[in-house]
């Protein structure tokens, strides 16, 4: 009697770090995940001299490395080989960065060697800041809208709505980058997963 309760679990896993330690979601991760389970792409660090994975191209390249593919595939039949009945996959990666040229990637790998098995793929995106601002006026523009998914992924068109204002001066390339992952994204892990599920925390992918 008098003793202070244990904390519970989940208490101990909502304890913020502090210190100024924070830098990626990784820093709120407590799970203890198998060495099998994790591979750190080291071609591209986040904030490193080497540069950030920004282009979906990019990420797409990674995987056609043969060294990239043959870690990536051997994780991947470790998680395989342990199943007693596989009856699918789940997917979650960024559209907004590199990251959807790499789920492009994996989905495709799937669905060439594990044909049959459901792909549940969730493409995600943060927050955009200052997306269909018009330059002239600072505010929300009704005609800032892409009308076509094809016309999203041309550059020209991606000029031409920089141009009248759909993105911020001060980060339109880096918004011309995230809209034309955004949509590369959509196209290419549309076509390789059973169920494809789009989540933005803004309510928008940014290309309507």
């Amino acid at each position: 009697p008098g003793a202070s309760p244990a904390p519970s679990r989940l208490a101990v896993s909502q304890e913020v770090p502090s210190g100024g330690r924070v830098r990626l979601w990784s820093d709120y991760l407590n799970v203890r995940l198998h060495p099998k389970s994790i591979y750190v792409i080291r071609q591209y660090m986040h904030e490193g001299d080497c540069g950030c994975l920004e282009a979906f191209g990019q990420g797409e390249s990674l995987l056609q490395d043969p060294g990239c593919a043959e870690e990536l595939e051997d994780r991947l039949h470790f998680y395989v080989e342990e199943c007693d009945y596989l009856q699918g996959f789940q997917v979650l990666c960024d559209l907004h960065n590199g990251f959807a040229g790499v789920g492009a990637k994996v989905t495709e790998l799937l669905c060439d060697e594990y044909a049959g098995k459901g792909i549940l793929t969730w493409g995600l995106t943060p927050v955009w800041s200052n997306v269909g601002v018009s330059k002239q006026w600072g505010k929300p523009r009704s005609d800032a809208v892409v009308p076509d998914l094809d016309e999203a992924v041309t550059s020209s068109h991606l000029l031409r709505f920089s141009r009248l204002g759909f993105f911020s001066p001060q980060d339109s390339q880096k918004n011309i980058y995230r809209l034309m992952n955004a949509a590369l994204g959509v196209v290419h892990l549309s076509r390789h997963s059973s169920l494809f599920c789009p989540m933005s925390l803004s309510g928008s992918l940014g290309i309507t």
